[in-house]
């Protein structure tokens, strides 16, 4: 029983150690890099807008929620109902796409940083660093060192994601701690149940193999 207990370990920690390393090193990643930090959330300037209107003069709509944001200091309501996602004026009229121009203003005035340029993006491949977004979505490129690109709803004017080089290592070390190489969102997926079940054979036939051993040298 013994030998076959002791391949058994032997060759699944040759197996998995690959994964076992990388699984270590990003951890390690994780706990010493805070991650309010990584999604820029010290860049935003957090200045409080106070907001007047009557939402009295909105037609009536079945609404799931409602989210209002300020949008070049005017009030943008974003309505959520049964058929899909309005965006919409104080008056109730539906709300227009902002400019580039304007994208690149937003970002100056509600975060830190100093816009150079942006565009607009018109798909969402996978494993993109601004997925889970919806389109419409702008992208504004700024000087900073750490390569930092911010994302803005388009219709809201909100600024949805801030990504800089610090995120990139985050989120390609999250791939691989998942095992998700190309999407880096499913923590389901079959290669990471596969693995983590070799780990847990693996920790148990040494822990194992420890008692047999122990017990041999004592009797």
């Amino acid at each position: 029983m013994r030998p076959l207990i002791r391949k058994i370990h032997k060759y699944l920690s040759l197996f998995i150690s690959i994964q076992l390393l990388l699984w270590t090193v990003s951890g390690i990643y994780f706990a010493f890099n805070k991650i309010e930090l990584v999604r820029g959330e010290h860049l935003r300037n957090q200045k409080i807008e106070e907001l007047s209107f009557d939402l009295q003069e909105l037609p009536e709509l079945q609404a799931k929620s409602i989210n209002i944001f300020t949008r070049m200091d005017q009030p943008i309501i974003k309505i959520n109902t049964i058929n899909g996602i309005s965006y919409l004026n104080q008056d109730g009229s539906l709300a227009s796409k902002i400019s580039l121009d304007e994208a690149m203003m937003i970002v100056k005035n509600k975060t830190f940083l100093n816009p150079l340029s942006a565009l607009e993006i018109f798909e969402v491949p996978a494993g993109a660093e601004y997925r889970g977004r919806q389109l419409p979505l702008y992208q504004v490129i700024t000087d900073h060192q750490d390569n930092i690109k911010v994302y803005l709803d388009a219709l809201s004017g909100e600024i949805v994601a801030i990504r800089s080089s610090s995120w990139r290592i985050w989120d390609f070390l999250w791939g691989l701690h998942i095992m998700d190489y190309v999407d880096r969102d499913n923590i389901n997926n079959i290669l990471l149940k596969i693995f983590s079940i070799l780990a847990l054979i693996s920790s148990l036939s040494g822990v194992i193999l420890f008692f047999i051993t122990q017990k041999k040298a004592t009797s």
